[in-house]
Order: C-alpha cells, then sequence, then structure tokens
C-alpha cells in the first residue's frame, strides 16, 4: 500500500495493516505542512536611543573642531585691545568736552581728589569690561564650538601680554628711570589708600574682564546655534 500527501515531495510506502506506522507518518505529513505555512519575520533594527533633554545632539565628524582656539582667541584679544583704545579715547574726548562746557579745570579736581579718582576709575573699568566682551564674542563666532574657553583664552593671553610688558616696563626703568622723569599729578590721597585703591581696582579688572570675555564667547557661539537649528 502506498500513500502521497500534500506537501511532501517523497511517496510513503506504508505496509498495510500497520496503524503505528501509518499514524507516524500522518503525523510527520502534519508537521510538513504547519512548518511550510511558518514565515519567520525579521528583528527590527535597533534604534539610538534620544538624547535626553538639554543635551546637545552633535555630529560626531564635530568633535573634532570642539576645544580651545588659539587663532580665534587671538584675534579676539586684538580686538579687545583695539576696542579699548577706541572706547577710552571716546571717553576722553567726552570727558574734555563736557570740562570746558562745566568749566571743569584740573584744581578742582585736586580739590576733590577721592571723587575724581572713583570715577575715572569706575569708567575706565567699564569700558575694559565692554571691551573684552566684544572680543570673546568675536572669538567664539570665529570659533563656533566652546565660546566659553575662547573667551577665557582672550583674557588669558591679555593677562599674559600684559605681565610681559610690565616686566619689560620694570627692567627699562631700572636702567634707565623712566618713571621718575614723568609729570604725575600732585594728588592730596594718603600712600596707602592709594595701594588699597590700586589693588582693589586691579582685582575688580580682572574678575570683570574675565566674566565679560567668557560671557561674550558665550554669546557668540549661540549664534551658530541658532542657525544650526535651522538648517
Amino acid at each position: 500500500m502506498s500513500q502521497q500527501y500534500p506537501g511532501d515531495t517523497a511517496t510513503i510506502a506504508t505496509p498495510a495493516g500497520d496503524a503505528s506506522t501509518q499514524k507516524y507518518e500522518e503525523a510527520r505529513a502534519a508537521a510538513s505542512r504547519a512548518m511550510s505555512t511558518i514565515s519567520v519575520t525579521p528583528d527590527p533594527p535597533l534604534r539610538t536611543p534620544p538624547a535626553l533633554p538639554g543635551e546637545d545632539e552633535v555630529d560626531a565628524d564635530l568633535l573634532s573642531y570642539r576645544g580651545f582656539k588659539f587663532g580665534a582667541a587671538f584675534f579676539g584679544w586684538l580686538i579687545a585691545v583695539s576696542m579699548s583704545v577706541l572706547l577710552m579715547a571716546a571717553v576722553a574726548g567726552a570727558a574734555l568736552g563736557t570740562a570746558e562746557v562745566l568749566d571743569y579745570t584740573t584744581s578742582d579736581a585736586k580739590a576733590q581728589p577721592g571723587a575724581a579718582s572713583i570715577t575715572a576709575a569706575g569708567v575706565t573699568l567699564f569700558m575694559l569690561t565692554l571691551a573684552f566682551y566684544i572680543g570673546g564674542y568675536v572669538a567664539g563666532r570665529l570659533a563656533r564650538f566652546d565660546g566659553g574657553r575662547q573667551g577665557f583664552g582672550v583674557w588669558m593671553i591679555a593677562v599674559v601680554v600684559g605681565a610681559l610688558a610690565g616686566g619689560a616696563g620694570w627692567l627699562l626703568d631700572n636702567q634707565y628711570g623712566l618713571v621718575d622723569e614723568i609729570n604725575r599729578p600732585d594728588v592730596a590721597i594718603a600712600d596707602n589708600t592709594l595701594l588699597l585703591g590700586s589693588i582693589a581696582a586691579t582685582a575688580a579688572v580682572l574678575v570683570l574682564t574675565l566674566l565679560a570675555a567668557i560671557l561674550g564667547g558665550k554669546s557668540g557661539r549661540r549664534y551658530h546655534d541658532r542657525i544650526d537649528q535651522l538648517l
């Protein structure tokens, strides 16, 4: 006796009267038909988890451009120095014009040395802070990434150059006595007061210009962040 089941390519010979063998072959044929109807679905591709709120999505290729850029910081320092000179010149011109209009003379300034010194120090501090903010902004725009580091670089270059210039001036003064030849105004303020005021003014200049340069660098970087969001 021979039987042929659908889905089975071979003809199965079953001895007549052997019920157990026939049941085995029927089960085998049913299993073959069931396997032919099964379709395997591939697993979906793995997805990168979304970035958490507050994290910047930056292309991995752009990470190589991060970090401190000396060129951007150097040009930012040049802008800061240039703006310092221009702003101080503008303020000096405005002060001279105001003094002429108000008939404010040198004798008036000597009569109130404390007020005159505080006013001059405050205006100078404000102008330097503004100049370093602009320099940090330029450095952040040029470097695109890490604007805070570029602003700090602007301030650090200014400190290093200032220290070198001060050291060179000290050496020249020891050799040629340049400071003694300067006609300094006679201000009626005690030496201790002048020393403390100079230390406080220097500390304020260092701190405020540092903060202004870092803030300016971060502001310059945000310009590129807005452009990246539009692209």
